[in-house]
């Protein structure tokens, strides 16, 4: 590899020649870039990282330099391990410190002040070497200590690549796309991410806690511009490199498992750097949410940070390097031993040595450990990482039960308990908690299977575990996304702050709009519904989207509609005013009152209002088109009959006027002046346009038919400003029940003649007033037909009320009551007679007839019992 004058390193000889080189600087100053560049400069080399993550980062991009067969990654989960490899990505614990290499580097060496892990970053600082050179990365924090622990080492300190400075407080709705949101617990950052989800389309999410595949597909996530914002724990600050402008600090305190503490400047930095990569600035500052002045920085952390300017570290953590497994006591002896610098402070917190201090008082584990091997076999036990933070009393018991099945037997895990526990682990159901929580028990599993000398198959148990952790990690990726990520939101937001260029609109045949590939809503001819789900914040959004995107859809549309064939057309209309009309389905227009009941105005629908001028005029002229086409196709005959008028009578004239008024069909009496002023030709013109000259209405039979009829109402309800109307009866129906809420006229236009509380269909009741008279012979008395209340689908009385308004009367002869034509027909009949009692109701004897509108009134023997009493005699 070719060395740049930037990466040239001057650097003193250590032992045997070797060189050590403290490369320090503040974050973004490319010196983990350096250290890879160095190692492929040699023949072979290992790199210690903080974070599993980065240690498969760089792997990656190594194997890009020098090819997979030379490369190894360890991990305490994750071992690739290529025979005759060259080049190893570690993690600083998983390092091995048995191979003899050209190169070595520390990444992030002020890693070794940490309490818990600090002791194994001091221990690869003072004692990892590489023959040929060894490089320690890490902030100036830690110059004075490598001047006094390490003095043979060239410390060179390196620049920021670009600027970071204060950008102050901000809301969240204000900050800026590519931010950083940095909270310090789980809680705070499900919150600000459900937040963001609502104001910004949602956020990724990334805490240590996450497995690293689950963090490396919510960092793809936020790196692809999916989402814009990312919401995290410290853990971003471990040399996560990423695309970010801008830090936000949710808090400036955290718990370190001991107190609840505020951040030191140097741990400020370590985040605030990942702001701003390469030569591109970067700006921190904090999150307004109703937090306290705490919150807020103080001048001379603004100044120390814009400056990379930190108080020095003064001590490292430090552990015994060669514990002593003479014995469990001269092991906890050897551990808890005392660093002989001052420089240096002795590990107190580390997990393993609290779990270790938990089991050595317990009698069967003393007698198990018996001698040197037993300890260590031991004290490799207690090393398990306790990946789902339950503490050192709870950790021991997993510790405990691990340590009694190696030390027995074949000193082998049983396969039937790891079994049960990956079967218990390996469910994608629960929320995000409950994941996080299993993936966390799934890495313990897979840290365990990489420990050959604890399983009789190991190989096929390492990829059994990382299966269970990839399910769930994929899971929880998913969960994350669903929980915080509005997509849509996102999509629409982003577009709408981009200039140029637009999202690609596609639009199902089902309506479904869809912009970069969310729905937002349909389309429904010319009217948009924004997504009914979205809230009312995002409905604003969707119909802004709409406005933009689908112009030209809707110019299409019109062109379209203008020259659409009549067949695309309908009227939309079953009792709900005002009518509709339609085209292919979608509404476009509705009715209103015009010049007559013939020639309605159409009024476009307020949705097509989104179209230019000279396209709605020529809408509305197609729709004026077709309206006149539609009125003449389905009252063709009533359009005819007033088209040829000019060549009846006066007499003929004013009734063909009066039934237009109509619609085609009005009581007889209404007309009686024009009726007796008929010509013979005039009827015989009347009967071949279809006008039937009816007992009791003048009317035309082909408009009685369903669809005729619906126009009818439609043209009769505008014509009247209509305002509300009743579902329209049932075609096929010849009876429906009258209701006195019905407005006036309602029943006549559909057809029907009230009689009583019923009301019969008028051509039915003109054809039984023509039976009638075929069965009468003058005014004598006659026996109705049995089937006549069948046919107008009345009872016995609403029968005896029929006939008589149609001109029948009671009659009693020889003692038998009988119907005679009285000469003219009675409406009196038509309603019941004061007092409440009916024609039926004066009749002796009467019984209440089934299926009677009436109350519990007596009604008169029928014309069916008389017939019965006749035959019986």
């Amino acid at each position: 590899m070719r060395v740049t004058q930037r990466s040239f390193l001057p650097a003193r000889s250590g032992p045997g020649g070797a060189t050590i080189t403290a490369v320090l600087g503040p974050t973004n100053t490319g010196k983990t870039h350096l250290a890879v560049e160095r190692m492929c400069g040699h023949a072979s080399g290992i790199m210690g990282f903080p974070l599993r993550l980065l240690a498969r980062e760089v792997y990656e991009r190594v194997v890009a330099l020098k090819g997979e067969k030379h490369v190894a990654l360890i991990t305490g989960e994750e071992k690739i391990v290529p025979e005759g490899a060259r080049y190893f990505l570690c993690t600083v614990e998983a390092m091995p410190t048995d191979r003899d290499v050209a190169f070595v580097a520390i990444d992030e060496g002020q890693v070794a002040a940490d309490p818990e892990r600090g002791h194994v970053f001091t221990d690869r600082l003072l004692h990892a070497r590489g023959y040929a050179e060894t490089m320690i990365l890490g902030s100036e924090t830690l110059k004075p200590l490598i001047r006094k622990l390490i003095p043979d080492a060239e410390i060179v300190t390196r620049p920021r690549f670009s600027t970071l400075s204060y950008a102050g407080p901000k809301k969240l709705s204000r900050l800026p796309r590519r931010t950083a949101i940095v909270a310090f617990t789980a809680a705070e950052v499900y919150a600000i991410a459900e937040m963001l989800r609502r104001q910004k389309g949602g956020a990724a999410v990334v805490m240590g806690s996450l497995s690293p595949r689950t963090r490396n597909a919510q960092v793809a996530m936020y790196q692809s511009g999916e989402v814009d914002y990312l919401v995290a724990t410290d853990a971003i600050g471990m040399g996560l490199n990423m695309d970010i402008a801008h830090v936000a600090f949710a808090g400036l305190g955290k718990f370190d498992g001991r107190r609840q503490r505020r951040l030191s400047l140097s741990e400020m930095a370590q985040i605030a750097g990942r702001a701003g990569r390469y030569q591109k600035d970067g700006t921190f500052g904090t999150v307004q949410l109703g937090a306290t002045e705490s919150c807020a920085f103080a001048p001379e952390e603004i100044e120390g940070l814009e400056g990379h300017r930190f108080e020095p570290l003064t001590q490292l953590v430090w552990r015994n390097p060669a514990p002593d497994f003479g014995s469990l006591a001269r092991l906890v002896t050897s551990l808890e031993a005392r660093p002989t610098r001052p420089e240096l402070l002795r590990s107190d917190d580390a997990i393993d040595l609290a779990v270790l201090k938990q089991l050595v008082g317990e009698p069967w584990v003393m007698e198990r450990v018996r001698g040197p091997r037993g300890v260590a076999r031991l004290w490799a036990a207690c090393g398990l990482p306790d990946y789902r933070k339950t503490g050192a009393e709870a950790h021991a018991r997993l510790v405990a039960r691990l340590f009694r099945h190696i030390s027995e037997g074949d000193c082998f895990l049983p396969e039937a308990w790891i079994a049960s526990e990956l079967a218990h682990l390996d469910r994608l159901s629960g929320d995000v908690e409950t994941l996080a929580d299993r993936i966390a028990g799934a890495r313990t599993w897979t840290y365990i299977a990489h420990r050959p000398d604890w399983l009789a198959n190991p190989a096929e148990w390492a990829m059994r575990t990382r299966g269970v952790e990839d399910r769930l990690s994929d899971a929880l990726h998913g969960a994350l996304t669903q929980r915080f990520v509005d997509r849509r939101t996102a999509v629409l937001l982003k577009d709408l702050g981009a200039r140029g260029g637009e999202q690609p609109v596609e639009i199902d045949p089902d309506g479904s709009v869809a912009v970069g590939g969310e729905v937002i809503g349909r389309l429904d001819g010319f009217r948009f519904t924004a997504d009914p789900l979205a809230r009312a914040g995002e409905q604003r959004l969707l119909l802004a989207a709409a406005e933009r995107y689908l112009v030209k859809e809707m110019s299409r549309r019109g062109a379209a509609l203008i020259a659409a064939p009549d067949s695309d057309f309908a009227l939309d209309f079953a009792g709900r005013m005002p009518p509709r009309l339609t085209w292919r389905g979608a509404r476009v227009a509705k009715l209103r009152k015009g010049r007559d009941a013939l020639g309605p105005r159409v009024e476009l629908d307020r949705a097509v209002a989104v179209l230019a001028a000279e396209d709605r005029r020529r809408i509305q002229a197609r729709l004026d088109a077709w309206i006149v086409s539609a009125v003449a196709g389905a009252l063709g005959p009533l359009v005819r009959l007033t088209a040829a008028r000019e060549t009846l009578s006066p007499a003929a004239r004013g009734l063909v006027v009066q039934l237009v008024e109509n619609l085609g069909a009005m009581r007889r009496e209404v007309a009686d002046v024009q009726l007796a002023g008929l010509l013979k030709g005039d009827r015989q013109a009347l009967a071949r346009a279809g006008v039937r000259l009816g007992t009791a209405h003048v009317f035309l039979p082909v408009l009685l038919r369903p669809e005729p009829t619906r126009w009818r109402v439609a043209l009769w309800a505008v014509a009247q400003d209509i305002a509300d109307l009743p579902e329209l009866p049932a075609p096929g129906r010849v009876s429906i029940l009258a209701d006195d809420a019905h407005p006036p006229g309602f029943l006549e236009v559909c057809g029907y003649w009230r009689i009583g509380e019923q009301a019969v269909r008028i051509d039915m009741a003109d054809r039984l007033a023509r039976q009638i008279h075929e069965r009468r012979d003058g005014r004598t008395p006659f026996i109705p037909d049995p089937n006549w209340a069948a046919s107008v689908g009345l009872g016995r009385e609403g029968l005896a009320r029929l006939m008589r308004a149609l001109g029948c009367r009671l009659q009693l002869v020889d003692g038998n009551q009988l119907f005679a034509w009285s000469g003219k027909p009675r409406p009196q009949a038509m309603r019941a007679r004061p007092g409440g009692q009916t024609l039926g109701a004066l009749m002796p004897g009467a019984q209440k007839s089934r299926g009677d509108a009436s109350d519990a009134r007596t009604l008169a023997p029928s014309p069916f019992a008389i017939l019965a009493g006749m035959k019986g005699r």
